[in-house]
């Protein structure tokens, strides 16, 4: 007799947005054999059609749940987000159907944290304005006005997730690292913790 309160077998999941095939693969090996991918997000009039019968729905960050879409999810258990944010479902509402909501807070922090220093490397080397004129048949080759980020001071807005792995990468490249944030936060490394926004701005 199993112990579980509702059977493996009879749980449907419709996953959308591309989400990894390994996790449909990861449900199948737990025993749940009712699972569809979508590769794209559904319109709301889509949603309403497809939700009566899913019990868990699995989203990124294009499909949107409002009130008036959940309304038909009469059996709908849980909303997983394949991505940091929640503000695509109305968490309110979840709450009041009974529907456990969840997301994935650290999908994607380091592959942020990392395009953030790319972008500052390709910025102080004037990389956008070179590469421009490569494809306009130009070849850019003075190093005027680039710069290395070594020494440079970095001033982070926010440090949360990204802003502190931002912060680890920057003084593994030998930057200052300055940082603003509304609430405490625990410092990483040699960061300085910034008094007001204006005083970052001021330093960075």
């Amino acid at each position: 007799m199993s112990t579980l309160s509702f059977p493996r077998e009879k749980i449907r999941f419709l996953l959308l947005e591309n989400v990894h095939p390994q996790a449909a693969a990861l449900l199948q090996r737990h025993g749940y054999t009712h699972i569809e991918l979508q590769t794209g997000a559904l319109e709301p009039h889509e949603l309403i059609h497809r939700l009566p019968e899913v019990h868990v729905l699995g989203i990124r960050s294009k499909t949107r749940l409002p009130p008036e879409v959940l309304a038909h999810a009469h059996k709908l258990l849980a909303v997983g987000a394949f991505c940091i944010g929640t503000d695509q479902m109305d968490l309110p509402a979840l709450m009041q159907q009974g529907v456990a909501a969840f997301n994935s807070p650290y999908s994607s922090t380091r592959s942020v944290a990392e395009l953030t220093i790319g972008a500052c490397i390709q910025l102080m080397r004037r990389m956008p304005e070179k590469s421009r004129a490569a494809h306009e048949g130009r070849w850019l080759k003075t190093a005027d006005h680039c710069h290395e980020v070594r020494g440079k001071v970095l001033g982070i807005i926010g440090y949360g997730r990204i802003g502190s792995q931002v912060s680890v990468l920057a003084e593994a490249l030998g930057m200052q690292v300055c940082f603003f944030d509304i609430v405490p936060r625990l410092v990483m490394g040699n960061a300085r913790r910034a008094e007001s926004l204006e005083a970052l701005l001021r330093t960075s």
